[in-house]
Formats: structure tokens, sequence, C-alpha cells
């Protein structure tokens, strides 16, 4: 009972002073600051191109901020990026994790179950008879499924659906629920009601609303919060102005009447190319990114191969 007890998904505390991210094309976003307790139901909400996605990256350890400070469930920003990215996980997010068109969905969740299994590096369930795994792993799934409330049975052809034929609300169940497969603190979620109608939309929020409930903590990208969910608003950051020329010397007026000179001087003959300004420096890497991760190459090949991808 107490091992199963340590495995049941606790939620992180978020806290966000002055958090900002600067990139070579400017701020994404910037003077982030706001606290929000476990198991909360956090809504990132602004416009597009204002930043929203990298703030959620940011906040689960995928990207590295440059202004300010955050905490997620006792780890530090941007110093414990590893840290924070072991207990916390994306569910849909566009370009970062995707789901694959060509697979089931039975596919995706074998798969992600068995690159679980190897992350996880508890030797005492490598120790486990192969039946014993067989069954952890079915259990995982279909906890994980019965909280996103994807209902497998409803699918076109059951868990043998492609996702290219799930509708958007239903693969956004599928994310879910192949984030919660790993039983995380954190839950992050982007493009939540994009595309989705008013009855679907209210879905997507009943969804994340259970999960939180259930005690894990949820960040979820929107256009449009809904009213219960503690609201972090982000603007376009502005575009810094360009520093302008140097305009001429004032007190060297041009005399229209002055012969011109006959000789003229090196310098002006053949001018010397301005120097290009110094690009800003990219984010640093995270120095823990690499200390703390558990996990090896071999270990996920072994479980792409024992679901036929590799």
């Amino acid at each position: 009972m107490e091992a199963e007890a340590e495995e049941r998904p606790h939620g992180a505390a978020v806290v966000a002073d002055g958090f900002g991210l600067r990139g070579p094309r400017g701020w994404a976003f910037r003077e982030v600051s706001f606290r929000v307790a476990p198991g909360s139901l956090v809504a990132i909400e602004g416009p597009s191109g204002s930043g929203r996605t990298c703030l959620l990256l940011a906040l689960t350890g995928r990207m590295k901020a440059t202004e300010g400070s955050a905490e997620v469930g006792g780890f530090s920003l941007p110093r414990k990026m590893a840290g924070v990215r072991r207990i916390s996980a994306l569910g849909q997010v566009p370009g970062v994790s995707e789901l694959d068109p060509a697979f089931t969905v039975a596919e995706h969740l074998r798969e992600r179950a068995l690159l679980q299994r190897r992350y996880d590096g508890s030797f005492r369930a490598l120790l486990r008879r192969p039946a014993e795994r067989a069954a952890a792993t079915r259990a995982r799934i279909e906890e994980a499924v019965a909280a996103a409330g994807l209902d497998l049975s409803a699918l076109p052809k059951g868990e043998r659906t492609s996702v290219r034929d799930l509708e958007r609300l239903e693969a956004l169940r599928l994310s879910t629920a192949l984030a919660l497969i790993g039983r995380p603190r954190l839950l992050a979620v982007d493009d939540t009601d994009l595309k989705l109608s008013d009855t679907d939309r209210a879905e997507a929020w009943a969804l994340l609303r259970k999960v939180a409930a259930a005690g894990t903590t949820v960040l979820a990208v929107c256009s449009e919060a809904p009213e219960d969910s503690l609201r972090i608003t982000t603007l376009a950051a502005p575009t810094e102005p360009e520093e302008p020329e140097d305009p001429e010397d004032p007190e060297t007026p041009t005399d229209p009447e002055a012969p011109e000179s006959p000789e003229t001087p090196t310098a002006a003959k053949n001018p010397e190319p301005p120097t290009d300004p110094e690009e800003p420096e990219a984010p640093a890497s995270d120095p823990d990114a690499h200390d703390d991760d558990h996990t090896t190459e071999e270990g996920a090949a072994d479980a792409l191969a024992e679901t036929g991808r590799a």
C-alpha cells in the first residue's frame, strides 16, 4: 500500500517571479509573476504570438529563461531544468509532442508505457517476471486512459483507430492519457481550445479540471480562459527600437560656396565596412540537464524495438 501511495500523482506548486525569456529576435515573454498551489488549474491566456507556448515550455524545463526566477515542485528554474522535466509531462504541444498520425491509439499507448518503464529505472521492476511486467503495463495504461476520459470502445475501430481518424477532442484526450502514464506532478497542454466547438471546449476544460482535482497541477494554454481557473495573461513583448544613425555634426555645416578639396583623404576613398552588430547569445544549455537524467539511449531503443518502431 505504501508503494502504491508513493506512485500516486501529487501536484507541484509553481512560483514565478519576474520570469522572462529573451531570444535572438527579442523577448518571447517577460515580467511574469504568480504563485499557485499544488493541484491547481492554471490557464495561460493571451493572443497568438504573445509567448504563451514559450512560457509553457520554460515552466516545464524545456526552454531556459533568461530573466527572473521560478520554482516548480521545489526545483528552481533555470538551474534545475532536468529535475522539473522529471516531474512534468507534456500533453499536446504542436511541434514538440505531436501524435504520429500513422500510429493507432493502442500503439501510442503501448509505446509510451514501455518507454516509461525504461525511464523509471526501477531495479525492483526489472526483477519482475514478464507476465507481471505486462500486467503492470496494462494497469498503468488503463489508469491513464480512464483519467483522460478516453472511451476506446467509442472510437471508430476501437483501440486500433489511427490517430488521423480521431476528432480533435479525442486527440486531446489521447495526448493527455499518454502524458498521465508517467504519473507527472505537472501536466502542460498547449492550444487547449483551438478549433473546438463550444461543447467540445466545455468537455476539454472538464477533463483538465478532473486531472487537477485528482492532484496533478495543470498548465493549459488557451485563447479564452474559463472563469474558475487561475488566469495568467501574456502580452506581446514590445519590439525594441533600433538605434538611430548618428546625425551629422551641426557645428560643421557644409558651405555650398567652398571649393572642393583637390585631394580626398584615404579613409574617405576606401571607407572601412561597418562591423555587423553582435548577435545576442542564445540561451546557454542547462548544466544540470544531463547530470540528473537516469535514462539511456539503449533503454529507449529497447522500448521502441518492443513496439516495432525501431
